[in-house]
């Protein structure tokens, strides 16, 4: 399972109906699941994001797909990261070749 941090932002609309965003935190976690992605985090965040999740998705493609679904609720803009455990990265530069 590969491992993707999600960044997010409330549109107009979110805002607008921010006391819901816990039960579309929760609406999204059953999507996921659904789709056979793992919701392991959710955070309400100050800074530049709002919300900050992180899932465990067995490709891209499943990834992508749930955050399409998500973007056309209208609630938050996201920017999806594909993030790297150590393994991970060892294994990566092990393919360098130097």
């Amino acid at each position: 399972m590969a491992t993707y941090i999600v960044l997010s932002t409330f549109t107009e609309q979110g805002i607008r109906d921010v006391k819901q965003t816990t039960q579309r935190s929760e609406a999204v976690r059953e999507l996921a699941r659904k789709m056979g992605i793992e919701t392991k985090s959710i955070y309400w965040t100050l800074g530049g994001y709002d919300v900050v999740v992180t899932f465990e998705a067995p490709d891209d493609e499943s990834m992508t797909a749930l955050s399409l679904a998500v973007a056309a609720e209208g609630n938050v803009k996201t920017q999806t990261l594909r993030a790297f455990s150590k393994d991970e990265v060892a294994g990566i530069l092990g393919k360098l070749g130097r």
